[in-house]
């Protein structure tokens, strides 16, 4: 019996890991697959070699936090190792329905204080640092994103800007015996130092990914009594990134630009920056938290900074008159409104093979905060408060049902 839940368990892990890696690996790797700098493959071949990495050095913190202090390692039985990771793999399952990203950690640390709240031997003092780094980190995520997007992005996108190309960026000369790499032949030396940005920078990313979800897929099955250890708990969990990076990851990154249209190459930089940083700090701290929710913080706060340039401070503290189609600086009703495009091409001109909206060939000056003048996009556009608000409530719901729906099974099975 015990033999056949081990068996159980570790199937179920490769699942949550099998979905981690299709996922992550496109959320990592669009904007690089987008614009024809890597491809498919070799995103997948990048994001297991980085998550590996994350995984093998800091994520072993988590897994620690998540398999030992939480709860001691000794309630994790075969089968409430297997209830954990169901749990777990629910999760993806509800994100995915709702279309939202859920946090995978969350509720993976939800499921577990369902089994500590039933056995009486849950850490509270650790769950109390856990939940408050919850709120800290989303909370300064939203903040960054919101001071960059407000005062330093318009700068940024005003000399940053990278190429769509027709090909891939790095092409194979086959007409020797050995193929020969080349770059390709439209790319100039910016374009050369933008590509590898973007491709350093989705490397970034997939180490953050790994550091924080590995405990996700394995830490219930690590430990005392557990039937793996720290080291072969890491291989399997980056054994099933790898088989969601070269499968089902392939879908991901296609349609990653359809999901995040507006969302520009440059802006997209910008969050995995702010996101990866944070969750790789707490990763290191030991702290279980979810890269989802931390990148989403940032595109919300990134959009509403740019979105409320064009009013002051003052304005903004200010309630404005009821209404759709009221003005954010002057509160006047506005009958019509002028969208301008990105400078820089979006991953869903890229995703659709768009061309994006060329630059003129004199670069206007970006327009002091609170002056009137159109904002580069739409306000509405680039801040849904109805999304923010659909996003932040199945944050808090997707832990909480965690907890309520585990803590039941739990009694029985204790």
């Amino acid at each position: 019996m015990v033999s056949l839940l081990t068996v159980a368990g570790v199937v179920v892990a490769v699942f949550v890991g099998f979905n981690i890696g299709g996922s992550s690996t496109g959320v990592a790797f669009g904007p690089a697959v987008g614009s024809r700098l890597v491809r498919k493959a070799t995103a997948g071949a990048l994001f297991v070699c980085f998550g590996f990495l994350g995984a093998w050095t800091v994520g072993r913190n988590v897994i620690a936090t998540m398999s030992s202090s939480i709860v001691p390692a000794t309630q994790f039985t075969p089968a409430t190792s297997v209830a954990v990771l169901f749990f777990t793999g629910a999760s993806l399952l509800i994100s995915n329905l709702y279309g939202v990203p859920a946090s995978t950690s969350m509720t993976a640390v939800g499921a577990i204080v369902g089994l500590g709240l039933a056995s009486g031997t849950l850490n509270q003092a650790l769950m109390f640092t856990i939940v408050s780094a919850w709120i800290v980190a989303p909370l300064l995520c939203l903040a960054i994103g919101a001071v960059v997007g407000r005062y330093v992005y318009p700068y940024l996108d005003r000399y940053v800007a990278f190429t769509k190309f027709d090909l891939h960026f790095i092409q194979l000369d086959q007409s020797g015996v050995i193929p020969r790499p080349y770059l390709n032949r439209n790319a100039s030396l910016q374009d050369v130092a933008g590509s590898l940005s973007v491709v350093i920078i989705a490397c970034y990313m997939a180490f953050s990914a790994g550091a924080s979800n590995a405990a996700n897929a394995v830490a219930p099955l690590v430990g005392e009594g557990g039937p793996l250890t720290v080291d072969l708990g890491v291989l399997l969990a980056v054994f099933a990134f790898a088989l969601g990076s070269f499968t089902i990851a392939r879908r991901t990154l296609e349609t990653v630009g359809d999901d995040i249209t507006e969302l520009p190459i440059l802006a997209s930089l910008i969050v995995s920056i702010v996101g990866g940083t944070v969750i790789t700090i707490l990763s290191y701290l030991g702290i279980p938290a979810s890269l989802a929710v931390s990148t989403t913080s940032t595109i919300i706060g990134l959009g509403w900074g740019r979105a409320s340039r064009a009013a002051t401070l003052a304005e903004l503290a200010t309630p404005a008159p009821e209404g759709p189609d009221v003005d954010v600086s002057t509160g006047a009703l506005v009958t019509s409104r002028v969208e301008e495009a990105p400078a820089s091409p979006t991953i869903g001109d890229i995703a659709r093979q768009e061309d994006p909206v060329e630059k003129p060939s004199e670069v206007p000056d970006v327009p002091g905060v609170g002056t009137e003048g159109p904002a580069d996009l739409d306000e509405r556009s680039l801040f849904d408060p109805v999304a923010a608000k659909r996003i932040v409530t199945m944050w808090v719901l997707t832990p909480s049902l965690a907890v309520a729906a585990s803590y039941p099974v739990f009694e029985l099975l204790l």
